[in-house]
């Protein structure tokens, strides 16, 4: 088979292909050899049908099959004997080539290659990255503070309610009475919750349930009828207040203290408070540093991708899943993911970043902490830790979210050995108010 390829530019190539009869003839042979051995005919035994009948049947089927057999194997050589990394893998031209295909002909096809860019590209010290330092302030101490309280705080019986509060209140309507329902204040919409603050037990009042409760589900839930039934009843109910709760934080005593921390005193308690925020900070700050160093990086690289070819194969590998209107609205996020990963790869190779099982593990175990602490379950015993963590690596998009994740923080960790973090101290409020 001939292949002739023409440089579109340093990323895209146009590769015209000529297939002769000799190239194609044994493959067609073999096809229509292998078609005869399991062909079922009326008439004939099993692996029996003349091999004229044979060619009469599949012969169309076989040649086709045959050349592209040959297609296949020649770009593969092709691209192995000129050491191309593609991007994806050739795709038929979008120009059209008439073929007229009977046995014997000579065929021509365009495809259109892509080619992976080469990253390089040099980090020193004169490389400057921005590192936020955030500022820990009085005010978000306290209000870290009033949150753990909270936290550990508990429902008390209240006099009026307040915003934050919840009523236990009894519904009546004709035959229908519902006892014992908790209505948290917060939940009800805002144009009717000034009906509810400052409620008291005793207190009767009509509600018109369609108006202070929106949700269909939550409002069937409340009533204890089906969403079915809802219809079949008026929107205003009579509703008895029998209790209003309110929720009163904890106290600062050595056992809210203990309970939250393990410490005994207020002052050690507050320690830890500073301690938490400042760990939190640290956290954004970390992550606000790879995302600023991600786009420092690829922007120094300046890499360059064959985006209509790229755009084209995800289409056809993807089977229509897709139509391309789709990729063109999340084609910035793919494109900027893509670059990355391509300078990922350059930096793990060039400073000899690896990602061992221990790293893997280790970041499954923290991820796993973190599910077990938003429960509020903070000392979970090790073994049980480490199962979890095993459990969620052998999930494999789990397992691949976790490789990725070590991989960036490894590459980062590298990259930030070299390059100057550029320290800037900043407000929380300006901090989050950062693109």
């Amino acid at each position: 088979m001939k292949i002739e390829q023409n440089r579109i530019d340093d990323l895209n190539i146009e590769l015209s292909l000529t297939v002769a009869k000799e190239d194609y003839s044994d493959s067609k042979k073999k096809r229509l050899s292998e078609y005869r051995k399991k062909a079922e005919i009326k008439g004939f035994r099993k692996g029996m049908v003349p091999a004229s009948l044979v060619e009469k049947m599949y012969g169309q089927t076989a040649l086709v099959d045959a050349i592209n057999d040959v297609i296949a194997e020649g770009l593969n050589n092709f691209i192995k004997e000129n050491n191309f990394r593609v991007l994806g893998e050739p795709l038929p031209s979008e120009e059209h080539i008439q073929n007229e295909w009977v046995d014997g002909n000579e065929f021509n096809f365009k495809f259109d290659l892509a080619l992976n860019p080469e990253v390089s590209f040099e980090l020193s010290a004169e490389d400057e990255i921005p590192y936020y330092t955030i500022t820990v302030t009085e005010a978000a101490k306290k209000d870290l503070k009033e949150t753990i309280l909270k936290q550990y705080g508990s429902l008390e019986e209240g006099k009026k309610a307040k915003a934050d509060d919840f009523i236990i209140v009894d519904f009546e309507q004709g035959d229908l009475k519902v006892e014992g329902t908790y209505v948290a204040i917060r939940s009800i919409a805002e144009a009717a919750k000034a009906n509810f603050v400052g409620v008291k037990a005793g207190d009767v009042l009509d509600v018109n349930v369609n108006e202070a409760f929106e949700n269909e589900t939550d409002r069937a839930a409340m009533l204890k009828v089906s969403k079915d039934e809802l219809a079949s009843f008026e929107p205003v109910f009579k509703m008895t207040v029998k209790n209003v709760k309110t929720f009163v934080n904890a106290p600062l005593t050595e056992e809210t203290f203990e309970k939250a921390f393990g410490v005994k005193t207020e002052a050690e308690f507050d320690a830890k408070i500073e301690e938490r925020i400042r760990a939190e900070y640290a956290q954004e700050a970390d992550f606000r540093f790879t995302k600023d160093a991600k786009a420092f990086l690829v922007e120094k690289a300046n890499v360059q991708v064959a985006e209509k070819f790229l755009k084209r194969w995800i289409y056809t590998i993807n089977e229509g899943k897709f139509t391309m209107e789709d990729i063109e609205k999340e084609w910035d996020l793919f494109i900027a993911d893509y670059k990355w990963q391509m300078v990922r790869s350059y930096l793990m190779n060039k400073y000899n970043v690896k990602v061992e099982e221990a790293d893997l593990l280790a970041s499954a175990k923290g991820f796993a902490a973190y599910q077990f602490a938003m429960y509020g379950m903070n000392n979970v015993p090790e073994e049980q830790l480490e199962s979890f963590a095993k459990n969620i690596l052998s999930q494999e998009e789990q397992g691949r979210r976790i490789l990725d994740q070590v991989e960036n923080e490894k590459t980062i960790a590298a990259v930030r050995e070299v390059v100057t973090l550029k320290k800037k101290k900043i407000s929380v409020d300006k901090f989050r108010e950062l693109k």
